[in-house]
């Protein structure tokens, strides 16, 4: 074969594969476009997340003050947004957009109809010892959905994440089902970018300004799928108490401690508690 076949040959298969890339980002949006209708649009979510965080002072959200990801799935795990609030990708931890995504699938896969577990919900039990440890290793993310495509559309509307299933089980604050105006799962959401105490605040203040927060049941007593507060801060060394409920979570600072206590009240989920 000489050289000018070779050529000819390599932008072939170069036309083809970009045949073949549009192809894939059609079918991504289209599913994104069939699967994520009864879902809060990427605009909604980045307003709605902006609305709530970074707040002008820790004092309202607790935590470090960050910039924030959000990412919403569908009841199937597909991605259907990903948003930001800085002003740009990296004003925000990095890898804290996969970790958002993820939250979001683990508040979906592991929330029912009629009863919703927060990903804050998850964490004592899935610590050594406890009933479901081992759960944060099942349904790893996929790492070809998580890091593909154009790094410059993280966090935009045609994130590569949108259309497609990303997996991965996450065991700490951030992540809350959603429940739509006649209480019907049709998702999940995460946040991720400060704290998990602050992360789980301010996905329920998005949550509720979505209004996709009429849970109808969870963990009675504690505002059904709110984080409950009664592991203290971890000691020297990480060593992590007991949670006296089974479905506890690690205090962060004071000030989160206290807002998240007070959102069933100046947040409430749905119909009356």
């Amino acid at each position: 074969m000489n050289a000018r076949q070779l050529l000819t040959m390599a932008a072939a298969i170069v036309f083809t594969a970009g045949f073949a890339m549009a192809d894939d980002d059609n079918n991504d949006n289209g599913r994104r476009n069939s699967a994520c209708q009864d879902l809060p649009s990427y605009s909604a979510v980045k307003t709605a997340l902006k609305s709530v965080a970074p707040a002008a002072s820790s004092a309202v959200n607790g935590g470090l003050n960050n910039n924030m990801w959000a990412a919403i799935v569908n009841r199937d795990g597909v991605v259907c947004a990903v948003a930001f609030t800085g002003s740009n990708r990296g004003a925000q931890w990095p890898g804290s957009r996969v970790i958002a995504a993820q939250k979001a699938n683990t508040a979906n896969a592991f929330s029912l109809p009629g009863f919703a577990l927060s990903t804050a919900n998850l964490y004592a039990a899935t610590q050594p010892g406890g009933t479901l440890y081992g759960l944060q290793h099942s349904n790893p993310v996929d790492t070809s959905v998580a890091y593909g495509g154009n790094e410059t559309n993280f966090g935009q509307s045609n994130d590569p994440m949108v259309g497609k299933n990303i997996g991965g089980v996450n065991v700490f604050g951030g992540g809350l089902a959603l429940y739509n105006s006649a209480g019907t799962l049709v998702g999940g959401l995460g946040v991720s970018g400060d704290t998990s105490c602050t992360d789980h605040i301010v996905a329920w203040k998005t949550r509720h300004a979505l209004n996709f927060d009429n849970v109808p049941s969870g963990l009675s007593g504690v505002g059904k799928d709110n984080i409950i507060n009664d592991i203290p801060a971890p000691l020297a060394g990480h060593t992590t108490a007991p949670s006296p409920s089974g479905f506890g979570h690690p205090m962060c600072d004071a000030t989160a401690t206290t807002v998240s206590t007070q959102l069933p009240t100046q947040f409430p989920t749905g119909p009356a508690q």
